[in-house]
């Protein structure tokens, strides 16, 4: 009878206990989502950029507009994106370009960066198209990031200046957090020569 007694109390307790999780927070373990992290504070110390500038939200592939990290493999089909099964962005890649691109841009002008959703006339807007933003493996245990970018400067509902941006960054692991650091610094590095092209288009 003691022995009944304690195989009903030990039941009842697992019961309890699994109550107990159900009712609480669910997480699926290994599930990690990425953002590019914290952006780089104050202004240059020289801006290259001297006017106000409209950027306007990024555009990409229907494909892209979602939040995963792609990757392709090269060595075996590189026309197939796949997108890594665990990890994520926190939005579509081409928001987060966009948001990176604004804040380094910001950082570069001794004027005012602002979206198009800020209803503000500028002398100048900036038009992104993203055609490529993923992680490449030429070998398995190889991979770099890719990123490829279409600028349009406008001025007054005129082209001022086109100009395409290829970037490739080496991937320290062959995982999606490889990956995810390499496309950071390759949307970095494009920053840098955007704002190089602007600063020359802008002085026009």
């Amino acid at each position: 009878m003691m022995l009944r007694n304690a195989l009903l109390l030990s039941l009842a307790f697992s019961i309890a206990l699994l109550s107990a999780c159900a009712i609480g927070p669910r997480t699926q373990e290994g599930l990690v989502n990425y953002d590019f992290g914290l952006p780089r504070t104050g202004r240059e110390a020289a801006p290259r950029l001297q006017q106000d500038l409209v950027v306007a939200e990024v555009a990409a592939p229907a494909w892209m507009d979602n939040s995963g990290i792609y990757y392709r493999l090269a060595y075996r089909d590189a026309a197939q994106p796949r997108a890594y099964a665990l990890s994520h962005w926190v939005m579509s890649p081409a928001a987060l370009l966009g948001q990176r691109l604004r804040a380094n841009i910001a950082r570069a002008s001794k004027s005012g960066v602002f979206t198009s959703a800020d209803g503000v006339r500028a002398g100048y807007t900036l038009r992104l198209e993203l055609d490529e933003f993923s992680q490449v493996f030429d070998a398995p245990q190889s991979s770099r990031a890719v990123l490829r970018l279409r600028a349009s400067l406008i001025r007054q509902r005129s082209v001022v200046a086109q100009q395409a941006f290829e970037i490739e960054q080496p991937a320290a692991t062959p995982n999606a957090e490889g990956g995810v650091r390499a496309l950071i610094a390759a949307s970095d590095a494009a920053s840098e020569k955007l704002i190089d092209w602007l600063a020359a288009g802008m002085g026009k």
